[in-house]
């Protein structure tokens, strides 16, 4: 037996997607903006004009370049200028902006997993253990969700895997949340009580027939937190709490370059910051129209 809602429209799959984002410029934008990042993130090892971390590369007399400047030995053209170490801003960029997107990604889709879960099972069983999960959810959600990032990091230390872990201990709650009261919704309609009837395991009723119908908001909760993951992250590291300097982040780019700002070496703050604030605008103009598409009543009547 299956679950009635996602199943057959969903088959229209990737074309249905693209038709709906196509009837929106705006988001369609967003959409090209978005794929065009992630690209250019995955592919900064071999696109890149340096590898801005080897230490072999460097030439200190290239440092604090401006944008459009040659190398010292005129091999290079640093479209975007240098840092204070020589680096080449382009190739940080885009090495930066790889690490971004992955923590941001891999954090979301941990916390969506953990969340998810909880929020499933809280809904579908109700009782203690549903009042259990939701206190624990208000207690979590009644912090910041940086000042828990901060108290994690303070106590686990530096390092991608610690900060997936501290924004993991921030999000989840936002998952659970949503796929409980989805869960609460769907788990009193007619073909989950025939599921139980029928005799179907918890984990099945669970992952195969309620799971499916608890997608579409929880699908733009992900995307929303996507951004605000990159974002967070990007704060984390610029106060020196986030990423070592051996992993640098857009954030810790926008650091470094911080202190050079006021004395007219714009380009190595606003370059990454103008490439985080275009991740963060793209992952907002598709969550935007997710949301429009994964809900009926917003659709144009």
């Amino acid at each position: 037996m299956t679950s009635p809602a996602l199943p057959t429209e969903a088959s229209g799959g990737w074309r249905a997607l693209a038709r709906a984002y196509a009837g929106s410029a705006l988001a369609l934008g967003g959409l090209a903006l978005l794929l065009l990042i992630v690209a250019a993130a995955l592919a900064a090892p071999w696109i890149a004009p340096q590898n801005p971390y080897d230490l072999a590369t460097l030439d200190i007399m290239d440092s604090r370049l401006p944008p459009g400047s040659p190398s010292a030995d005129g091999t290079l053209t640093y479209l975007l200028g240098t840092d204070g170490q020589g680096r080449d801003m382009l190739s940080a960029i885009l090495h930066g902006l790889r690490i971004s997107v992955a923590v941001g990604f891999s954090a979301t889709l941990l916390a969506l997993a953990l969340g998810m879960s909880l929020g499933l099972v809280a809904g579908y069983a109700g009782g203690r253990v549903d009042a259990f999960v939701m206190r624990a959810v208000d207690i979590q959600m009644s912090f910041p969700a940086i000042l828990t990032a901060m108290i994690l990091l303070a106590l686990f230390g530096q390092g991608t895997d610690k900060i997936v872990i501290a924004l993991v201990a921030s999000q989840w709650a936002y998952y659970a949340r949503t796929t409980r009261g989805a869960a609460l919704v769907e788990g009193r309609r007619e073909y989950i009580e025939a599921a139980r009837l029928l005799g179907l395991s918890t984990p099945r009723i669970l992952f195969r027939h309620l799971l499916p119908n608890c997608l579409p908001p929880l699908i733009v909760v992900a995307a929303l937190q996507v951004a605000a993951a990159i974002a967070l992250e990007a704060t984390l590291s610029f106060l020196g709490l986030g990423l070592p300097v051996t992993e640098p982040s857009l954030g810790l780019l926008i650091a470094n370059g911080f202190q050079y700002l006021y004395s007219g070496r714009y380009w190595m703050s606003v370059f990454p910051g103008v490439a985080l604030l275009l991740t963060i605008v793209a992952l907002n103009l598709v969550a935007d129209r997710l949301r429009e598409i994964l809900n009926p009543r917003l659709q144009p009547q």
